[in-house]
């Protein structure tokens, strides 16, 4: 009798071994890309490929994610799961997202909290935060782009990186002026100082260990792609200025890289309009060792090809110089061997006005053109940006006020896509056509 029990203790623990085996095997498969379901993302022949097919997407950016998934100061998890599974039902699974602010809170037009408070201090809170939001989005299978610094001041970015290393005090457009800001900013593209800062950031970011899944960054395929920053631009273009936008890009891939050789990795900039309309630096950054994607940005408004007055109007001239924007860059990245994502668009509500109650014909003409140019002259689109369920207390947003697609320094529901918006039929529709 105990050589009989003996045996089938053997044989039970050589079951369990080979369960165990089969059950690991099995999640390594799934991670691996051989379904399309939780995998990573590659480049072949210029176009995105997921689990062993074609893949293009429709997507958003909901930059203050991390924000909501956190603990503490403006965290908000029924909220967070509530616009997630939203926004899968209506079948969108790519979100841009920033990693975290840089700098002190209590700063004029500067989301917060912010994650990083001083060179290297980290808000702990806000951490976990980014950790939960990714576990979030692998439940749902659903992808982040992930973008770790940024050129304008709304996260510290540039300035507060500048404000850093010489105790120069970062400027703010909306109090300072557009063009000293501008003028202040480049000088980070040869402050090797306030560079190192950056890097220093970003290889705690890229090699951070999730601290509730135990997964490394670099083995969850809930993140899409890393991303140098939102909107690089070298605000000059100055020879050895220009040189050191460049420099600093490419040092940052080849950091990404050697971290990270799952992930893809885009530079986050405009395209022609982020580059001084110099075609050269476009296809300079582009061709950087490590990028797998061009990113442009389209903003009809912003770069004066509609009047907020006439927004309808000027639907006709918007829908033409859209399309030229695409045809340049699909033209270079195809001679480039990239995708192209136009990861960020917006346009304002009727009237210019951010109320919620405004409305947005408008808006959903020309989204409903960018959306059918998903497949043809681009391999992804994000819009910008999701506001979701959020109920705005004032036009600028002030702390404690509920966080919505339009950051700090916009005026709250402007360019933001609530769930409520006749946009979100626009962006259904334009989903099951793909």
């Amino acid at each position: 009798m105990l050589n009989l029990h003996v045996a089938l203790t053997v044989a039970a623990n050589i079951m369990k071994q080979a369960l165990i085996t089969l059950a690991w095997t099995f999640l390594a498969l799934s991670v691996s890309g051989c379904s399309s379901t939780h995998s990573f993302v590659t480049v072949q022949d210029g176009h995105f490929v997921r689990g062993g097919q074609p893949y293009t997407y429709f997507g958003t950016n909901l930059w203050y994610g991390p924000i909501l998934a956190s603990e503490g100061r403006g965290g908000d998890m029924e909220r967070l799961r509530r616009e997630l599974d939203a926004l899968k039902e209506l079948g969108i699974d790519n979100l841009r997202v920033l990693v975290g602010g840089d700098g002190a809170d209590g700063v004029f037009s500067r989301v917060e909290p912010t994650l990083q408070t001083a060179p290297g201090v980290y808000n702990d809170t806000l951490l976990v935060g980014l950790d939960r939001f990714l576990v979030e989005l692998g439940k749902r299978d659903m992808q982040a782009v992930l973008y770790v610094n940024n050129s304008w001041e709304w996260s510290g970015g540039y300035g507060q990186y500048l404000e850093w290393a010489t105790g120069e005090k970062a400027l703010i457009p909306l109090v300072d002026g557009y063009w000293p800001f501008m003028q202040q900013m480049r000088k980070f593209q040869t402050s090797r100082e306030a560079q190192q800062l950056y890097f220093n950031h970003l290889r705690t970011i890229v090699s951070r260990v999730n601290s509730i899944s135990g997964k490394p960054y670099k083995e969850d395929p809930a993140i899409f792609a890393w991303q140098l920053g939102n909107e690089p631009r070298c605000f000059s273009d100055d020879p050895e200025i220009r040189a050191g936008f460049i420099g600093w890009m490419a040092e940052a891939a080849r950091i990404v890289k050697e971290i990270d050789g799952n992930h893809l990795l885009s530079t986050g900039n405009e395209g022609l309009m982020g580059s001084e309309s110099d075609p050269a630096l476009v296809r300079a950054i582009n061709e950087i060792p490590g990028i797998d994607y061009m990113t442009i940005h389209i903003w009809p408004y912003n770069w004066g090809w509609v009047r907020p007055d006439h927004l309808m109007e000027d639907m006709d001239a918007a829908r033409d110089k859209t399309l030229e924007y695409l045809k340049f860059h699909r033209e270079m990245a195809r001679e480039l061997g990239l995708p192209v994502v136009a990861e960020e668009f917006g346009f304002p509500r009727d009237g210019f006005n951010p109320s919620r109650e405004a409305g947005t014909k408008a808006r959903d003409q020309y989204y409903s053109y960018l959306f059918s140019q998903v497949g043809t002259y681009l391999d992804g689109a994000n819009f910008w940006g999701w506001s979701g369920y959020a109920n705005p207390l004032h036009e600028q947003w002030e702390s404690g006020d509920p966080y919505t697609g339009d950051p700090a320094q916009e005026a709250q529901g402007l360019n933001g896509v609530y769930a409520t918006d006749s946009t979100v039929e626009v962006i259904s529709e334009a989903i099951k056509s793909l």
